[in-house]
């Protein structure tokens, strides 16, 4: 399979496409699509037009090749297809087939999806395809992913995993938070394929544990985020390390002026392609916004969570999520705390447990906001209404994915109403208004409350789990009891052979 670039780019334009739009109506909200119809649409939860700060998309000068319907339509390895039959995954998403038979002929490619639009695999399975066959020398990948949390960069692992075997890439991850160690090594003894968080990579590159000259193929997921959390200048110092004539792909669920300066600076014509603008406009989505009084608002966060079923609250700050997780427990309902105090592996346990089932309500700061995917989950609910309209729209985006049916519900108190609606316009969203009371009729209709049972519940380690950790502690470590009866067997033979 012939796997070189179509669009002749050893020689790279800095330009791109995006600078046709500069001026001050870039950032204005009514600008038109590129059908040139308006986006407005009616029903809730639907956006009337682009959200606010967004830059105007950059015109692609080369044309894109036809969408792919089915992926055995796409130039990929038969390996790579054979894996997407066994995953039942045989019809692309539209953002998969929009942008995947360019990107797999070498073009960059600027996607804007939503969380659950199916941009993993959007930018995976090319990744994938393009390193196929090609080995990496030690401490020299071949290609990159940048993302911004570390929750992220496992979903990415976990969901490329079976695809790169089935083509015997190898996969590292590299996060804050883990054993640098055992990082460093993985990188040592050879990877393909890099997912990583920018500070992380940075160190380990500082170290001499890695060197991203040979890097081809790198992706930028999220890369809003990346901005919005201060790593622009780490990315740009990594990106500057790639392959100048290598392949760039970045994904975002919004577009700012940061993301911006990434598309003008490392994307060359760039295949455009835009899929659900933001969280905000997913048709399978209901916004609610409920007018509680301030004395009622903590029953009414009680109730909310000890309804039939999983469901994800959002508050500011790490103190006030263990406050509220611990009131819950109390309360009889099966409560977890996430947040940034908390241990990679702590937060890994907790995800697993809110997964499974084994948790029903997970009580998070923003950190939860993105990289998340939990299946079926269908209520979103900020405890604590976000200040920033893109906090928002991607704390809704663990609700309404693939397809699936979903709220998001934030209650709001007398005095923060005026700043809520003022953050639901810069969103772009008119939601439902709702008064609602303490054990009333609205309450239990839109979001399920119900009166725990006040019997207080401890969370602990699944069944399995308590034995796998047992298993381990009796393989890694002698127990003091054994220890004493082997040193007095020892001794004793000494004794005697003296």
């Amino acid at each position: 399979m012939n796997r070189t670039r179509t669009n002749d780019r050893f020689t790279r334009s800095r330009n791109g496409g995006a600078d046709s739009g500069r001026g001050g109506s870039r950032f204005g909200s009514s600008a038109p699509n590129r059908s040139g119809r308006s986006s407005r649409s009616d029903g809730h939860g639907r956006r009337p037009a682009a959200l606010q700060g967004e830059f105007a998309l950059p015109e692609t000068v080369t044309p894109a090749l036809p969408a792919a319907e089915v992926f055995a339509d796409l130039d990929m390895p038969e390996e790579l297809l054979a894996a997407l039959g066994s995953q039942g995954v045989t019809v692309p998403f539209p953002i998969q087939g929009a942008t995947l038979p360019n990107s797999l002929a070498g073009r960059d490619v600027l996607g804007r999806g939503r969380t659950g639009s199916g941009k993993t695999l959007a930018f995976g399975l090319a990744l994938l395809a393009r390193t196929a066959g090609q080995r990496a020398e030690a401490r020299q990948p071949l290609g990159l992913v940048l993302v911004p949390t570390r929750e992220l960069a496992q979903q990415v692992t976990d969901a490329l995993t079976p695809y790169a075997r089935s083509v015997k890439l190898r996969l590292a991850t590299v996060v804050g938070g883990m054993p640098i160690g055992r990082q460093a090594s993985a990188l040592r003894g050879g990877a393909e394929i890099v997912v990583a968080t920018p500070g992380r990579l940075k160190d380990l590159i500082e170290r001499g544990d890695c060197r991203l000259d040979q890097v081809r193929v790198t992706v930028l997921d999220e890369a809003d985020q990346m901005a919005d959390m201060g790593f622009m200048p780490q990315v740009t110092a990594l990106l500057d390390q790639v392959r100048p004539e290598g392949q760039r792909m970045l994904f975002s669920a919004t577009l700012d002026r940061n993301v911006d300066l990434l598309v003008r600076r490392y994307l060359s014509d760039p295949v455009v392609h835009s899929v659900d603008p933001s969280a905000g406009a997913v048709t399978t989505m209901e916004h609610h916004v409920l007018h509680v009084h301030g004395a009622d608002k903590h029953t009414a966060t009680t109730e909310i969570a000890a309804r039939d079923g999983r469901v994800i609250m959002f508050l500011d700050t790490k103190h006030a999520v263990d406050r509220l997780t611990e009131h819950l427990l109390n309360s009889g309902v099966r409560a977890a705390a996430l947040h940034g105090g908390k241990s990679q592996p702590q937060r890994t346990r907790t995800l697993t447990q809110f997964k499974t089932g084994h948790v029903n309500v997970l009580v998070a700061t923003n950190v939860a906001a993105r990289g998340i995917h939990v299946d079926s989950l269908d209520l979103v609910v900020n405890v604590d209404p976000p200040t920033d309209h893109k906090d928002y729209l991607h704390r809704g985006g663990r609700t309404a994915r693939a397809g699936e049916r979903g709220s998001v519900v934030t209650l709001v108190t007398p005095s923060q109403r005026r700043a809520m609606t003022r953050l639901m316009a810069a969103a772009g969203i008119v939601p439902q208004t709702t008064q609602v009371r303490v054990g009333g009729e609205a309450l239990n209709r839109i979001t399920g409350a119900r009166t725990p049972s006040g019997v207080p519940v401890v969370i602990t380690a699944p069944v399995a789990e308590r034995a796998k950790k047992r298993g381990a502690t009796s393989r890694g470590r002698r127990r003091p009891a054994a220890a004493a009866r082997r040193a007095s067997v020892r001794q004793a033979n000494l004794g005697t052979a003296a």
